[in-house]
């Protein structure tokens, strides 16, 4: 059974370039200091690399 990730937006997307924009839209994190939890997989880690200066990861 895959692990879960709690991914939080600690930073503000304002600013920043769209394609960050839209990974964080991707991932559902729309308002700051939002949390959702995804599957831990090869798919979310790309995507948390590309925001990584955005959001806070936490295993589950």
């Amino acid at each position: 059974m895959a692990e879960k990730l709690s991914i939080t937006l600690v930073k503000s997307p304002i600013g920043q370039k769209p394609k960050q924009r839209a990974t964080l839209q991707a991932l559902g994190l729309t308002k700051l200091n939002k949390t959702v939890v995804k599957q831990n997989n090869v798919y979310t880690q790309g995507m948390i690399n590309v925001v990584e200066h955005l959001v806070k990861v936490e295993e589950n």
